[in-house]
């Protein structure tokens, strides 16, 4: 068992003096983001300023997450503006960090590399973090945010005191980031090519698809075999790797790994989910260590796959000395980041939740969640990319065919151009062909919700799902818009 350390505050209530070490040996420079209002960039911004930093940001619109960085005393500029990095209204600044995705002939780099500052790509501040101690990173295709979510409950439930660093609001720390002493905790994401280049100590791989792939956008690989070739060298650089057994490749892409450890429901694995009990909130299970008994688990999520997520929580919290039945409690007690299976309110007895599910894989997991509930499935489905729409609209619509009524909007663009013959309606009308009496196309939004409003019973579930602001939709609902 491990002692328990003093608990850490989340951020941004942490104090400077409980930062960890310093990135690149780097103390108190100023730091500016591009587009901080981003659900990674804010935590970057969290973090940095935690451990000592000056922080600084802007963002092309203002959104809830600037307004919570102006609250914690981040200042944040609207819009855009070479002055940004060397006078208005901030001064110069030292380091300026951007993602891959941000144009080179931006006005703000342009700027800096003008001015002699350093431009910072985010996944090289993520490298430093993650290369400063003891770190786990988590990567995959599905699952990270809410993976990465446990691992940080999980840990911090055992008395490991993590840092964290996650694509989504941790109710628990209040934040997308919390400083500690103890290990660092990452969502590594893949759709930004650099990831393979980092190193950390202990990498969670959750699973390998074709998401992300196809396209000549900064946050596409062009072919899935390049991805996955990133995925063996991320893997390849660590210290030891906890794959997923249930996933089928895994082991061919984590073969590099100097120590390879596996988990999930199948025979062969090191850390089982075995006897699973679901029920309308969430399934409780047993978890073994290479058959000895760990102990009972339980996750508030419904959901197989959420059990996975569970399970490699508590195998990494095990892997680090961290207290089986504390971690387990802590998890017990989590009920999802933001976005992941949120529980939104009610409206006439229903049950109104969003999820961030947007590709055909995490769609059918969703709506394999939400009949695990026994209620009445009424998805609202908003399609995410015209590219990822032209490549598995077939395998969106078999995803959706076990709920049992959805009503399909348009695409949400995400910035890509509309692709000529790709419409929302591809989906629904191969659903249709397919069988199912109760699926829709709306154009209009408000025609949506008014026909959930004058059909909402007690008993129903509606569930929002996507990756664009098809969110809305179930706040208006609740009465939370």
């Amino acid at each position: 068992m491990t002692e328990s350390l003093p608990a850490s505050e989340s951020v941004p209530t942490g104090a400077p003096d409980a930062a960890v070490h310093s990135p690149s040996g780097h103390s108190g420079l100023h730091y500016h983001l591009l587009g901080v209002g981003g659900i990674g960039m804010s935590a970057f911004a969290r973090l940095l300023r935690a451990r000592g930093h000056t922080v600084s940001g802007c963002d092309a619109s203002s959104t809830d997450l600037t307004a919570q960085l102006k609250a914690e005393g981040i200042p944040v500029a609207p819009g855009h503006d070479a002055a940004h990095v060397t006078e208005r209204p901030f001064g110069r600044v030292d380091v300026l960090v951007a993602s891959e995705a941000v144009p080179k002939d931006h006005p703000e780099l342009r700027a800096a590399r003008e001015a002699g500052i350093e431009v910072r790509p985010r996944m090289a501040l993520l490298d430093d973090l993650l290369r400063a101690g003891p770190s786990v990173g988590v990567i995959g295709t599905h699952g990270k945010t809410t993976t990465t979510s446990m691992v940080a409950v999980a840990m911090q439930g055992a008395g490991l005191d993590p840092s964290a660093f996650v694509g989504g609001i941790v109710p628990e720390f209040g934040s997308n980031a919390r400083v500690g002493q103890g290990p660092f905790v990452a969502e590594v994401d893949e759709s930004d090519r650099a990831f393979a280049d980092l190193q950390c100590e202990t990498v969670v791989f959750t699973n390998a698809e074709d998401d992300h792939v196809g396209g000549d956008q900064p946050t596409y690989w062009r072919t899935v075999e390049e991805q996955h070739a990133g995925f063996r060298r991320f893997v390849g650089a660590a210290r030891q790797v906890l794959s997923c057994a249930d996933w089928p490749g895994l082991d061919e892409l984590s073969d590099g790994a100097a120590v390879h450890l596996r988990y999930g429901q199948a025979e062969h694995a090191d850390y089982r989910a075995v006897d699973l009990r679901p029920d309308e909130e969430g399934t409780t299970f047993t978890v073994t260590f290479r058959e000895a008994v760990l102990g009972e688990a339980r996750v508030a999520l419904p959901g197989t796959h959420n059990v996975l997520n569970g399970l490699a929580a508590l195998a990494v919290t095990h892997l680090y000395g961290g207290d089986f039945t504390r971690a387990a409690a802590a998890l017990a007690d989590f009920r999802g980041p933001g976005r992941r299976w949120e529980r939104v309110g009610e409206y006439a007895g229903a049950l109104i939740v969003d999820d961030y599910a947007h590709n055909a894989t995490k769609v059918a997991s969703a709506v394999q969640a939400a009949r695990q509930t026994g209620r009445r499935v009424r998805v609202v489905f908003q399609p995410h990319r015209f590219l990822r729409t032209q490549q598995s609209w077939p395998r969106l619509a078999d995803a959706l065919m076990d709920a049992d009524e959805v009503f399909v909007l348009d695409i949400a663009a995400a910035s890509e151009d509309p692709i000529p013959g790709i419409h929302a309606t591809l989906i629904s009308d191969r659903m249709r062909a397919q069988g199912h009496g109760h699926v829709t196309y709306h154009a209009d939004r408000e025609e949506v919700v008014a026909a959930l409003r004058d059909s909402a019973q007690p008993g129903d579930l509606i569930v929002t799902m996507g990756a664009g602001d098809v969110w809305k939709i179930a706040r208006t609902l609740a009465g939370r818009a």
